[in-house]
């Protein structure tokens, strides 16, 4: 019995933990850094954004300056991605949708992780499918891989699907930027169009 109610405080310990680590999704491989966790406004914020230089699907240059006074979202990812892509593209969409006329204060990127297929003109036809108003953007290697670095993205090549084309590996992750640039909070990739809306409304209000 001694030995039972000493290792009792061990195992709430351990289950702490492992239900913690779940929430952050730290386990599997291309999870999202652990600092893309949520954080509730008013907590001192995360080194997560800078300074960027890209192509929009138009053609046209833009930075991070180009969307100051808009909330931003913002997906990773790229346009011959099997499933995660689409399904986030699409309930991003949807949340905007349910936004309303809230939705005109928010930007909503898309950011390619694979630069080399995803020219502008490829961005543009593929954000088209799903909402006119997410911004498809692409740029060079270099430009890319600064941008992954800056909002710590994981990106790698896989391995080759049944078809033969070449697969990503990235993380799955909504970030949200205020108006004036600075981190506020991230999503699971996977958070359906309800609780992309709702997390939202609280903040365009």
């Amino acid at each position: 019995m001694r030995i039972i109610r000493l290792l009792i405080p061990i195992l709430l310990v351990v289950v702490v933990i492992v239900q913690v680590a779940v929430g952050l999704n730290w386990f599997g491989l291309g999870a999202p850094d652990p600092r893309l966790a949520t954080k509730p406004l008013g907590e001192a914020q995360i080194d997560i954004g800078g300074p960027f230089t890209l192509t929009a699907a138009d053609g046209r240059t833009v930075t991070d300056r180009t969307f100051l006074g808009k909330w931003v979202l913002i997906y990773f990812g790229y346009t011959n991605c099997p499933d995660t892509c689409p399904t986030a593209l699409n309930d991003i969409g949807n949340a905007l949708d349910m936004l309303g006329a809230e939705s005109g204060k928010v930007a909503p990127l898309f950011i390619t992780i694979d630069p080399t297929r995803d020219t502008p003109a490829v961005m543009a036809a593929y954000t088209a499918k799903f909402d006119k108003r997410i911004i498809g953007l692409t740029g060079t290697t270099a430009q890319i891989e600064q941008v992954k670095q800056a909002f710590h993205v994981y990106a790698s090549p896989a391995p080759h699907d049944e078809h033969g084309k070449m697969v990503m590996d990235h993380s799955s992750v909504i970030v949200i930027m205020n108006p004036q640039g600075t981190f506020v909070d991230a999503l699971n990739g996977n958070a359906n169009p309800e609780i992309i809306a709702a997390r939202l409304r609280t903040l365009v209000q």
